[in-house]
């Protein structure tokens, strides 16, 4: 019998892997539109050539997820520029970033077969009165073809492994499955996206491969099946797209335990409510609540303290009543997004430490700090947060590192450092008997797990009716419970069912 975890995984596998082949198809169908005819154009130039080529060498030395950050802002601004209608998260910032990386491989091999051409063939080809166009249909396309397929292939390989990264902007692709394995340590999750994506990648150039020989021996009867092949795949990829189909609302997560159990919860509600819905996971603090306020996602869960210091960037810190009414006002006004309501617990960044280190509070750490090692989430240290308690207490590690939340907390454990930013509402905080330190100075705000929606929900009665009953339901002893069930070293559960289990034990 194959266990319920890989279940899971194998059950979300063909959506996922149908979004990965669209969005890896359409950004080397890209790159071969503006590559190809740049690479004839730069044969014939130098100077073009240098230009192009230094371009495309200079996108490679940016890493995938910089290259998708960057597209984010930039999207951003030009849709404030043309009056709004550019999406800046999923599949258009996805599809840019991608073809970018695309691109040299598909300009060098390009450019080097028709360099390489032999001038004796070009001067025939001139001696019998060939035109320009059929030079290059019938001499230097055919001829320099093999050199751009080898070109072709590594663009499609580089192309498929980076669109994992694409769920960080909100893009369902394999990576969905492989971030989320990777914070809850379900191997399963981070198998069935690493060997779908190199089954991916493995097959489509193993295809072009037999497309490469066929044009290098001029024989059709290899081109042809390969193709038809690749053809049908992006058909059945692109069915349930033009499939006929219902309105599926898409539920948001970040990229911890917590989330993924929330999004669940809601998903559950909502299902039960005759909704049809799909999740989006790995979200960014700001890039979930723009596409929030975007309508890419339809609701999720996030935390008033991020609100109020990272986009509201507000510094003072109200009572917790006053910040969640000043959440709610600003949502409303900014952006049309709603609150139902905060569910119950708080969910605040904590600095946390081994017993044995004898600190209880963080002025402890003010003489202490400059021998000691902070290891904080993928965000804490680049946060308002981070900046205010570390400007409170007058803070200055020896060295601070940025580990996923799941990696941060094993770094702890094997001293690798001294103390992290953890979170109050985690459950690995009691099972392993770590002491929170104490905020004199209350220089961290409150963080209380809020309800949102869209623009688009935000006055569907339906919709909210089915979502209240979770408002105040959740007491933060039960949120700890449901985590540590996610994260714990032994019988692991998946956060669907850490997600039915917190169903019941609140009641909902």
């Amino acid at each position: 019998m194959i266990p319920a975890p890989y279940l899971a995984a194998l059950g979300q596998l063909p959506g996922l892997l149908a979004s990965h082949v669209l969005l890896s198809a359409a950004a080397l169908g890209l790159a071969l539109v503006l590559g190809l005819p740049l690479a004839l154009a730069a044969a014939r130039r130098p100077v073009l050539a240098q230009v192009a080529l230094g371009f495309a060498s200079l996108v490679q030395t940016i890493p995938g997820l910089a290259l998708l950050a960057l597209f984010y802002p930039l999207l951003l601004g030009l849709s404030a520029l043309v009056g709004g209608g550019i999406p800046a998260l999923g599949f258009l910032p996805s599809l840019l970033a991608l073809t970018l990386y695309a691109l040299l491989p598909i300009l060098r091999t390009a450019i080097t077969g028709l360099r390489g051409l032999d001038p004796a063939v070009i001067e025939a080809a001139d001696g019998i009165g060939m035109t320009p166009g059929q030079k290059l249909r019938l001499v230097e396309a055919p001829l320099a073809a093999p050199v751009a397929m080898a070109g072709i292939r590594t663009a499609a390989v580089w192309t498929i492994g980076a669109a994992t990264l694409a769920t960080t902007v909100g893009q369902p692709s394999l990576g969905n499955l492989i971030f989320a394995g990777l914070q809850t340590e379900a191997i399963s999750l981070v198998l069935a996206g690493c060997i779908g994506a190199a089954a991916l990648a493995l097959a489509v150039d193993g295809l072009l491969a037999l497309v490469e020989k066929g044009i290098a021996t001029r024989r059709r009867a290899l081109i042809l099946p390969p193709l038809m092949v690749i053809a049908l795949g992006l058909a059945a990829a692109a069915w349930p797209l033009v499939a006929p189909r219902e309105q599926v609302v898409t539920i948001g997560a970040k990229t911890f335990s917590e989330q993924y159990t929330l999004a669940r919860l809601i998903g559950h509600r909502l299902e039960a409510a005759g909704y049809r819905v799909r999740y989006k996971e790995g979200l960014g603090s700001a890039v979930a609540y723009r596409a929030l306020a975007g309508g890419d996602v339809d609701v999720y869960v996030d935390y008033s303290g991020t609100l109020w210091t990272t986009l509201m960037a507000r510094r003072d810190i109200p009572p917790r009543a006053a910040m969640i009414a000043g959440v709610a006002q600003w949502m409303k006004r900014e952006a049309g997004t709603a609150l139902i309501g905060p569910l119950g617990f708080e969910n605040a960044y904590a600095l946390v430490a081994r017993p044995a280190s004898g600190l209880t509070s963080i002025a402890d750490l003010t003489a202490r700090a400059p021998s000691l090692r902070l290891a904080g989430d993928l965000e804490f240290l680049d946060r308002p947060e981070w900046r205010a308690v570390r400007d409170a207490y007058g803070l200055r590690f020896a060295d601070t590192r940025a580990y996923s939340p799941t990696f941060m907390y094993r770094a702890l454990g094997s001293g690798r450092a001294d103390v992290i930013s953890a979170f109050s509402s985690d459950g690995r905080i009691a099972a392993d008997r770590l002491t929170v330190l104490a905020d004199p100075r209350r220089a961290l705000p409150s963080y209380d797990a809020l309800l949102l929606v869209s623009p688009a929900r935000a006055n569907d009665a339906r919709f909210r009716a089915a979502l209240q009953p979770l408002v105040g339901a959740i007491p933060v002893s039960a949120m700890r419970e449901a985590n540590y069930m996610v994260d714990r070293d032994t019988a692991k559960v998946t956060p669907d069912d850490a997600a039915r289990w917190l169903a019941k034990r609140i009641g909902r």
